[in-house]
């Protein structure tokens, strides 16, 4: 996504390009939560599994007639649209990663993780992932064992909540791209929309372990979710802009470690509250995570082109 990206966009439409795309990812989280628990009152446990799983190929068969990796290769394209995105590529600092002469065969590894900036979108995609995952897999427990919902209507509570973030993934992208048209440097934009997507997060999670009852409760999480759609415009864009040429390795390596962070993150939950015996205890400690990310992020990020292919840099 990230390299397509990079290559149908100029730096001042991406966030709204990648809210858009991630926007999907949030509705079928929504609309998973929602049928899920229809289809296993239906179909039984594997009702879901199937379903979703057929569906996956549909969506591939899509996806192969539809997509290219180029906007000069694409067969749908019109030529004023294409002479547009050439046009703007020109004056777009990012997208010289489909000219780019020689492509190493092993990306550089070392180099790559020498840098801060690396670190930078390594710790923002694992606070990103921890926090994505304990929603979607431990919310529909934590309001029925804190709150006493029953599970389907739990369902329902935490599906909300990626519906409102599918919506402002396009709005802060908006917001983002209209910053940097404005004059405001490239850097700093990442660094507000970070620092949004991951505070917010944290105050909302705070107010989500002190509410009283599941309709503030799912008040606090919609709202956290909301403002957590900020991070798609700060360290998913900046992805492209640090090395263009190897966005698809660092987005590889920020989703490995985010991976691992939803794993620990996920299992530690469990562990947390059975050894600790306090659910809201986790989510005081997830807060007291997205506080710090959002501070390392802020502190060693950047939009400039960082040189990972000269040894001596």
């Amino acid at each position: 996504m990230n390299n397509m990206v990079a290559r149908w966009f100029p730096q001042t439409e991406r966030a709204r390009a990648v809210g858009i795309s991630m926007a999907g990812f949030q509705l079928g989280c929504a609309l998973g939560l929602s049928l899920s628990p229809i289809l296993m009152s239906q179909g039984g446990i594997f009702g879901p599994f199937v379903i979703f799983g057929l569906s996956g190929f549909l969506w591939v068969l899509v996806w192969l007639s539809a997509t290219s990796s180029t906007p000069d290769q694409s067969p749908q394209i019109s030529q004023y649209e294409l002479e547009y995105i050439l046009k703007k590529r020109q004056n777009s600092v990012a997208v010289e990663t489909a000219k780019s002469k020689k492509v190493n065969v092993i990306p550089p590894f070392r180099r790559l993780l020498s840098k801060m900036p690396t670190w930078s979108l390594i710790v923002a995609n694992s606070m990103h992932s921890w926090g994505f995952f304990i929603v979607l897999s431990w919310m529909p427990i934590y309001f029925n064992s804190v709150y006493h919902v029953d599970l389907r209507h739990a369902a329902w509570f935490s599906a909300v909540p990626w519906a409102v973030m599918a919506i402002m993934n396009y709005l802060s992208g908006l917001w983002s791209d209209m910053m940097i048209q404005s004059g405001t440097s490239v850097t700093l934009t990442r660094k507000i929309m970070q620092a949004i997507g991951f505070v917010g997060p944290g105050v909302c999670l705070i107010g989500l372990a002190t509410a009283k009852n599941p309709s503030v409760g799912a008040a606090w999480l919609t709202v956290a979710f909301g403002l957590k759609s900020f991070s798609h415009s700060g360290f998913l864009v900046n992805l492209q802009e640090i090395a263009p040429k190897y966005s698809g390795v660092l987005h590889g390596i920020s989703n490995t470690a985010g991976t691992l962070a939803a794993i620990i993150g996920t299992v530690g939950a469990g562990y947390f509250v059975e050894l600790v015996g306090s659910f809201p205890g986790f989510l005081w400690l997830t807060s007291l995570l997205y506080f710090l990310a959002a501070l390392f992020y802020w502190l060693y990020s950047t939009a400039e082109r960082v040189n990972f292919d000269d040894p001596d840099s």
